[in-house]
């Protein structure tokens, strides 16, 4: 079994940061070390490999609980392998990626689809949720809990039939499923209402800036307090995606343990770095849904963060081609790639002072694990999967079209210069990414759940 040292790191764990080197036996932690303690024997040593982290950050790798990685039928927008190494490079080690794909993953066998090509092409670990819609609502219940992320439920605008707006069918998801139900929320008929509006104002060129007047707050919000009444009334798990607004934040407890919600929310890196006034630079490249709102909004969002109100962030790692962004408003598909500049975009606002690294472990890490119940991951602990991410908080990082990752070629980052650099990251126990270099290897897992 192959051993790996990883010496002199500073490790961010558990609400604390101290220094220590950290064993690695196959997939595994086997020790934490630190300086007060013995140091290991010639006997652990031998044949050890080892890597000087003196000067680097050591992590856990960060689970984003919210992607779309297009496959299958959608691949050039981007493919599981493709996005898969973009999350490799951003310290991003486990992924949970959304049922609106072509074929959508509404049924069991789509399911299993998805986890067969994961399995031959991911570089990071892995769980898809089951898509519910108004027709298939009874297969909720039958959902596998060990091996399944969650139940997603499209409250708001989708494509192709995946928007459940029965309130038969609602009742039946919230009352019947027997894992974490995430939901997308947004009241359609007020969206639709609104792009009627401002189509017979401007026809086919609504101006982007109009995106968060056309989504707006009272969609957001009427939307996502049914599914708190929805998952209240029937002691449902329920966890609310992508939070956009000010008011939607009145929904959640605040200052509790997290182990102990039934009601969750998550908040996206768009929604903390973007506000409506960067669609005057940025246009259609942040066009999001739910938007990007107002600098009210965004500061809220940011400082839910603190007092408990939002248990996660993610990224919503949802790329198109630069064809397709290119295009008018009407036509212009929402959504961006996000998951390479997740872990450095949040160290910028630690840089900025705005937020500690130990709190950003725990939203993007920690949390994320004891949320959706994940199985000995999440953190730097002594038996768990040695799932680590070094950061060099000493080199900065100028965003590019020639060291983006993803399939689709851009980001919203792009002339950015982040102030901290991933260096490293390791899935179960193997170096999938080091310094620019990704190493195409087979350590990835599919996810499992303690429940």
């Amino acid at each position: 079994m192959s051993k790996h040292l990883i010496q002199n790191a500073t490790l961010v764990n558990e609400g604390v940061s101290y220094h220590a080197d950290v064993l690695l036996s196959g997939q595994f932690i086997e020790k934490i070390i630190k300086p007060e303690n013995a140091s290991l024997g010639e006997e652990f040593l031998s044949g050890v490999l080892k890597t000087d982290a003196k000067g680097l950050l050591l992590m856990p790798g960060a689970i984003d609980d919210q992607v779309h990685f297009r496959e299958p039928g959608l691949t050039h927008k981007g493919t599981i392998y493709s996005e898969s190494r973009a999350a490799a490079a951003g310290g991003v080690t486990s992924f949970m990626e959304m049922p609106n794909t072509n074929p959508q993953t509404i049924n069991f066998k789509e399911l299993e689809s998805k986890f067969q090509i994961a399995a031959n092409d991911a570089l990071v670990n892995h769980s898809f949720y089951f898509g519910a819609t108004n027709e298939n609502s009874h297969l909720v219940a039958d959902v596998d809990v060990k091996n399944v992320c969650g139940v997603k439920v499209f409250m708001g605008s989708s494509t192709g039939n995946m928007l459940v707006d029965k309130e038969e069918a609602l009742e039946r998801i919230f009352k019947n499923s027997k894992t974490l139900v995430a939901t997308h929320c947004e009241e359609e008929q007020i969206v639709r209402s609104n792009i009627q509006k401002y189509k017979e104002k401007y026809g086919e060129d609504i101006p982007f800036h109009l995106h968060p007047v056309i989504r707006s707050t009272e969609a957001c919000y009427a939307s996502s307090s049914k599914a708190v009444a929805l998952a209240k009334k029937h002691d449902a798990r329920l966890h609310v995606l992508h939070l956009s607004t000010q008011k939607e934040l009145a929904l959640f407890e605040k200052n509790k343990d997290i182990s102990q919600k039934r009601i969750t929310a998550e908040a996206c890196i768009h929604h903390l770095w973007f506000s409506e006034k960067d669609y005057r630079d940025k246009q259609q490249w942040i066009k999001w849904n739910p938007a990007v709102k107002t600098e009210a909004d965004r500061q809220a969002i940011f400082n839910a963060l603190s007092d408990g109100s939002i248990d996660v962030i993610a990224t919503d790692h949802a790329p198109h081609s630069i064809t397709e962004k290119s295009k008018g408003y009407l036509n212009c598909p929402s959504g961006g790639p996000l998951v390479q500049h997740s872990i450095v975009a949040m160290l910028d606002f630690c840089e900025q002072g705005l937020i500690s690294i130990e709190r950003i472990v725990e939203l993007m890490c920690h949390n994320p694990a004891i949320l959706f119940q994940v199985h000995k991951r999440g953190y730097i602990r002594e038996g768990y999967y040695a799932d680590l991410v070094l950061v060099n908080p000493l080199n900065t990082q100028k965003v590019a079209k020639d060291n983006l990752l993803y399939h689709c070629g851009w980001s919203p980052f792009e002339g950015h210069q982040f102030s901290n650099q991933i260096h490293s990251t390791f899935v179960n126990g193997e170096v999938v990414y080091k310094e620019g270099e990704i190493f195409n290897q087979s350590s990835a897992m599919a996810l499992t759940f303690n429940r």
